[in-house]
């Protein structure tokens, strides 16, 4: 199974899938490590990605989580998945989303902070636009609905919530 952490720049998807991974004892993946240098240089650049500038990325990572379904892997894997459609490319077997929830506000303040990544606070207010929040009839192949989690807590709390609704949710 692969469990996706979702949402834009800043919420904590690769502190928390990590963290996620470790307790659950899965691997963990980064679906930024599918990007082509020239999406990383314009994200940098804090010029945001168009569809097409995805769709080799989305390619990619459809096609990883494809080989860990059928390896019968369990993936933690952060990734941004911003709009259904891709969302909707990702289902690719055994899939679960989790969406990181945050007001911009919480969001702006984290990005100010963080160093060394190539998203940085230039690139929130593009993600914010582009973000399609799941919603509660957004489903996966197993009928189950996307797990939405605050990210106003700890990692570590946030990390507890979303295995105790992954165990509530079967």
């Amino acid at each position: 199974m692969v469990l996706i952490v979702m949402g834009v720049a800043g919420s904590g998807k690769t502190t928390v899938g990590v963290l996620l991974a470790q307790k659950l004892g899965w691997q963990f993946a980064d679906a930024d490590d599918f990007h082509p240098a020239e999406n990383k240089d314009k994200v940098r650049q804090g010029i945001a990605l168009t569809d097409a500038d995805r769709a080799p990325w989305l390619a990619a990572v459809r096609s990883a989580i494809v080989r860990w379904n059928a390896a019968g892997d369990n993936v933690v894997l952060a990734c941004s998945a911003l709009k259904r459609s891709y969302r909707d490319e990702l289902r690719a077997g055994p899939v679960r989303f989790v969406y990181l929830k945050g007001d911009s506000v919480l969001l702006q303040d984290r990005l100010q902070s963080r160093h060394g990544h190539f998203a940085d606070e230039k690139i929130l207010a593009s993600q914010l636009a582009t973000l399609e929040e799941p919603g509660s009839d957004e489903t996966d192949d197993s009928e189950l609905s996307t797990i939405t989690v605050s990210i106003d807590h700890r990692p570590d709390e946030i990390v507890s919530t979303i295995i105790a609704k992954l165990k509530a949710n079967g």
